[in-house]
């Protein structure tokens, strides 16, 4: 580009950019709305609801009810698509993901958006509905655990001692007296040794690849309730981590078939996490309110809800849907198991 073009282009930006400050100094209407002929973004001439150049809307609003309105919308892409997409994706999930693949995506909202949307409600509702109550590790409790015997022995051969003494004096057998007393000193050894011997993990081939693994397995171990306790504060944060995740085993359903490519299968797996957040939002929920009965669901709605979106995205018939529900079931837990391990390990220093 010219410097004389480059110098044309400055002075068009600028006149548009007067024209545009002079037409929003105007102020709205009583009603919050803008009635400009001009496009108030590009100041382009306006010939319908939308700016032809830019795609803006041809009238803006200056209410607060426009802008929880924008909120909603623009944040959380609600105003009807919400209530298109999930009735669907409760009852009829299958038909919602091959009509979304399809191409219908003006009516119903993109997976990946309901997905963040779902794991936003997620995030309150750990954050409304976990105990506030302060977590003591397992290490520490093991540690006190081993000063506390450690106390013990030491006042156990405190006594022994002096009744030693004692029999010595009288000119009584201590045969008894010495064989407690080296029994308590042996367990008195070894407890200090555990003590200052950093635990071990038991490592399965090379270390440098099993890192991970070595990790994760030493924090279960050490802590099994603290572990739960960082999967249940941190999935939100890694809950994307379980698209990536899944994808591979909702492909080996249908391996090598050239009609369902990634995309199928990461919109199906997509959708299929928002069901199931929201589904744990609802158990969370119900577990804060006291409704402990519905727990059950957790357990039966999942797999139904797979093999109705198995036999609606894929087109599968009723027992290749069963086995690839079965299937899936287990892929699902793997998974889990995946997702858990790297937040455990990840959480861990």
């Amino acid at each position: 580009m010219s410097g004389t073009e480059l110098a044309g282009d400055l002075i068009d930006t600028a006149l548009i950019a007067h024209v545009a400050d002079e037409i929003a100094a105007e102020p709205p209407a009583p009603d919050g709305h803008t009635h400009e002929a001009n496009c108030l973004n590009c100041a382009t001439p306006l010939t319908g609801p939308f700016c032809a150049e830019c795609g803006q809307a041809a009238h803006v609003h200056r209410t607060l009810a426009a802008f929880f309105h924008d909120l909603l919308h623009g944040v959380f892409h609600f105003e009807g698509r919400i209530w298109h997409t999930l009735p669907l994706l409760t009852l009829h999930p299958g038909a919602l993901t091959r009509r979304y693949i399809n191409g219908q995506r003006a009516r119903f909202i993109s997976p990946l958006a309901l997905f963040l949307f779902c794991v936003f409600l997620l995030f309150a509702a750990i954050q409304q509905t976990a105990n506030d109550i302060p977590i003591e590790t397992q290490a520490a409790g093991n540690a006190a655990a081993r000063a506390k015997k450690l106390q013990g022995i030491e006042n156990q051969l405190t006594q022994l001692k002096a009744e030693h003494r004692a029999e010595v004096a009288a000119k009584q057998e201590t045969d008894d007296t010495d064989a407690a007393i080296t029994t308590l000193q042996t367990v008195e050894d070894a407890l200090k040794r555990e003590e200052n011997t950093p635990a071990e993990t038991t490592v399965i081939g090379p270390p440098t690849t099993l890192t991970f693994v070595n990790r994760v397995v030493r924090s279960v171990k050490e802590n099994p309730g603290l572990a739960r306790y960082k999967v249940e504060m941190h999935a939100y944060k890694y809950s994307w981590l379980l698209i990536p995740i899944s994808v591979p085993f909702v492909w080996l359903l249908f391996p090598f078939n050239r009609r369902f490519p990634i995309y199928d299968h990461t919109v199906f797996v997509t959708y299929s996490l928002s069901f199931m957040t929201l589904l744990t939002v609802i158990m969370l929920i119900a577990d804060a309110l006291g409704l402990h009965a519905i727990k059950w669901l957790i357990v039966i709605v999942p797999p139904i809800h797979m093999y109705r979106q198995l036999r609606g995205a894929y087109q599968c018939s009723r027992l290749g849907a069963v086995l690839r529900t079965a299937a899936l079931v287990v892929a699902a837990a793997i998974a889990l198991v995946i997702f858990a391990g790297v937040i455990v390990a990840e959480s861990t220093d």
